[in-house]
């Protein structure tokens, strides 16, 4: 659970904000989380993004037993009730899937009456919505060369209410540094993830993936999956494809390859960074704040 250690960053640090990196829309109600982030926006004055997704039927059904039923719209409910709820404001909504009527309120000493909202959105439709009801997206697997036609996207939703809104496109970015002695099973491993996630993860995300311009990769990964051939399903997906999603490099060229990917338009970049102890983090860390 992501909560309890956004509780305890939050009580351990001044100024970095924190977020979760996604919690899902259907195992909690939506006033269950306004309640979890109204605490946690007190433990840290107001540095709280919440990040929200709709995850994927495998999962929503088979590890939390909830029938996954209408993500979009759900998605939209609930951000509408959380908005409501941190606001200050009674809740009363008529919705199609939320029918709330007592006019409940969270009552708690504010540090602001909004918090910010990031969705993990993919699809077209997803991805227009969130522009619409959210403030930030969280794109995975996303290549660098399409942030231009995701911005496009959000932008369509930005404008259906506000044509001014600013809009963070946050993406889970997966750092590999290579240092000339396993540089080959990191590569292994970066593909390894990438095709997990085509093969194993449901339809959303090799169907993004195609979309994005991977047709060719995507298709052979699936055609050997199919065929039960792991090595070429996985060797299917190439340097090139791993290098628009993630950042691999040494340690000398990580750092241009976030700016460039700043300039095609991540404004907020998630890192994740490679395994190590704290001496080995710091230098990177050192590496990228130069």
């Amino acid at each position: 659970s992501a909560i309890p250690w956004m509780s305890l960053i939050a009580t351990q640090t001044n100024s970095i904000q924190i977020g979760s990196c996604i919690l899902n829309s259907f195992s909690r109600s939506p006033a269950a989380l306004a309640q979890e982030f109204a605490s946690l926006d007190v433990l840290s004055n107001g540095r709280m993004i919440f990040g929200l997704g709709a995850s994927g039927a495998n999962v929503i059904e088979h590890f939390h037993g909830i029938d996954y039923q209408k993500p979009l719209r759900r998605m939209r409910e609930y951000i509408d009730i959380f908005k409501i709820l941190i606001s200050g404001e009674k809740l009363f909504y008529d919705g199609e899937i939320y029918k709330l009527e007592r006019g409940f309120r969270l009552e708690y000493d504010r540090p602001r009456n909004y918090i910010p909202i990031y969705i993990a959105s993919l699809t077209p439709k997803s991805i227009k919505q969130s522009g619409e009801i959210a403030d930030g997206i969280f794109p995975i697997h996303w290549p660098k060369e399409q942030f231009s036609s995701l911005r496009k996207g959000l932008q369509e939703g930005a404008d259906l209410v506000d044509s001014n809104k600013s809009l963070t496109i946050a993406p889970q970015t997966r750092l590999v540094v290579l240092n000339g002695d396993d540089d080959e099973s990191k590569w292994l491993q970066s593909k390894q993830l990438v095709h997990y996630y085509i093969n194993r993860m449901g339809t959303f995300y090799w169907e993004a993936l195609i979309r994005n311009g991977f047709e060719e990769e995507v298709q052979a990964s699936r055609e050997a999956w199919e065929a039960r051939d792991v090595d070429k399903s996985i060797n299917a997906i190439t340097n090139e494809m791993i290098e628009s999603m993630q950042v691999i490099g040494t340690i000398e060229e990580i750092r241009d390859k976030f700016i460039e990917r700043s300039d095609l338009g991540a404004d907020l970049q998630l890192i994740q960074m490679p395994a190590g102890d704290l001496e080995y983090t710091e230098k990177i860390l050192k590496t990228l704040l130069n």
